[in-house]
């Protein structure tokens, strides 16, 4: 039976280092959550600040989701949990991205909508170089909202 355990955002980016498929890096992170099988670890979420864009704006992005293969509903218990942690915060909405060949079927399962696809590239300009992206490709966008207040917005 899987569990909410709280969790540090330092210990969350150790286990995402071990667990995650293709992203094992994570810069920051304002707050995390996991799940747990009894004593045992099996999952962790790193929500974090949005690009500088989108500071105060009521949005907060889920960085990483890492989850040890064969845990069934692990992903979407820490969609959900971190949705509603940045809900009592008093974000307005979640946004999140993923590879185009994930389904999204946690994100659906927590109450996130599909958005469309991003254009993808580099952030890399001659007047502020930034390392590769690992995965420069056009992701898939999510989001949930979490208050009126973010569906007026749109």
């Amino acid at each position: 039976m899987l569990e909410l355990v709280p969790m540090t955002v330092k210990t969350a980016q150790r286990l995402v280092r071990q667990w995650h498929r293709h992203l094992p890096t994570v810069q920051g992170g304002l707050f995390a959550a996991a799940v747990a099988e009894g004593d045992e670890v099996v999952g962790v979420g790193i929500a974090g600040n949005p690009c500088r864009v989108w500071q105060g704006t009521g949005r907060i992005y889920i960085l990483r989701i890492a989850v040890r293969e064969g845990i069934p509903n692990g992903c979407s218990m820490l969609y959900g949990a971190l949705a509603r942690a940045a809900k009592a915060l008093g974000y307005t909405e979640v946004w999140t991205y993923t590879l185009p060949e994930e389904p999204g079927t946690s994100l659906r399962a927590a109450g996130f909508a599909y958005m469309g696809t991003t254009d993808g590239g580099e952030w890399d300009r001659p007047e502020r170089p930034r390392q590769l992206a690992l995965h420069p490709e056009p992701k898939r966008r999510w989001r949930r909202r979490l208050s009126a207040l973010s569906a007026a917005r749109a």
